[in-house]
């Protein structure tokens, strides 16, 4: 699933592979998906896309958007996106096709659930793609501590790290993906009530975000994760699916993995205690 740290490099990598080409074909929803959701009427996506210059891109919270002209195209956190200049290696099912005025092509896929969305600039007010765009991210100076301290309030101060990390927008694009490496690293474990933690487990807490995320990002994204070419990312990660079952790197602790609030959790007693 696309979260902060990948959102980012896709947005980066389209900017630099698209920018200045023009759509030549868009088709949407030609392969059907239960859990394929899309802005208005993907019918008419061939419509308000063809003949489109790519001006811009940008990433907001998990999503990379496209920007043509005056029309904009996000990409849900489900959604795996795709460049070739071949269209002949794209899979014969996909969700969106984009083709360009020199013959390369994106497509999007999505296995579980995952949205796409066309819109003229400034008409798309769904509450995710909002609140991805008013909040501040991690990876830039708005969030600082006294926002993230702002956060913790006597109702937040009840709920699990896990909760307050990742559920309810509180920081859109930190998911339960990148959670696991933060949450370790902090060496606090999902369960914990946040108003058990000291000071400075709290700070602490903050300064992993910060620092683990904008490492994510620098490195192209987690290794669990592909980018437009299909490569992994760089950042290695320790409490993953790849790691499930293994010692920990630290300290020798079976990596455990549980399900919790939707969705599993990797976990090292040994480094992130019991949660209790």
């Amino acid at each position: 699933m696309l979260e902060i740290p990948e959102a980012q490099t896709i947005a980066r990598q389209l900017k630099d592979t698209l920018l200045g080409k023009t759509i030549s074909k868009a088709v949407a929803a030609s392969s059907p998906h239960g859990f394929a959701f899309y802005f208005g009427d993907p019918a008419i996506y061939g419509e308000i896309l063809t003949g489109k210059k790519i001006t811009g891109t940008a990433a907001y919270g998990g999503r990379p958007e496209i920007e043509a002209e005056d029309m904009r195209l996000t990409l849900g956190e489900g959604v795996n996106v795709r460049y070739s200049e071949d269209p002949k290696k794209a899979p014969a099912k996909h969700q969106l096709w984009l083709e360009f005025n020199d013959g390369g092509i994106i497509f999007c896929t999505i296995q579980m659930y995952g949205s796409i969305a066309a819109f003229p600039e400034g008409m798309n007010e769904e509450y995710y793609y909002m609140v991805g765009k008013e909040k501040p991210s991690p990876l830039t100076d708005e969030f600082d501590f006294e926002y993230f301290s702002g956060m913790l309030t006597d109702e937040t101060k009840k709920i699990s790290a896990k909760a307050f990390l990742a559920t309810e927008q509180r920081i859109p694009g930190l998911g339960n993906g990148v959670l696991q490496d933060i949450l370790w690293n902090a060496r606090i474990h999902p369960k914990q009530k946040m108003a058990t933690l000291s000071e400075e487990e709290f700070e602490n807490l903050y300064s992993t975000v910060k620092i683990l995320l904008a490492e994510m990002t620098e490195k192209g994204g987690r290794d669990t994760e592909k980018d437009i070419y299909g490569n992994p990312g760089g950042f290695e990660t320790v409490m993953s699916k790849k790691n499930d079952g293994m010692p920990c790197p630290v300290c020798g602790d079976t990596i455990r993995r549980f399900s919790y609030l939707g969705g599993n959790v990797y976990v090292c007693e040994g480094c992130q205690g019991t949660g209790k």
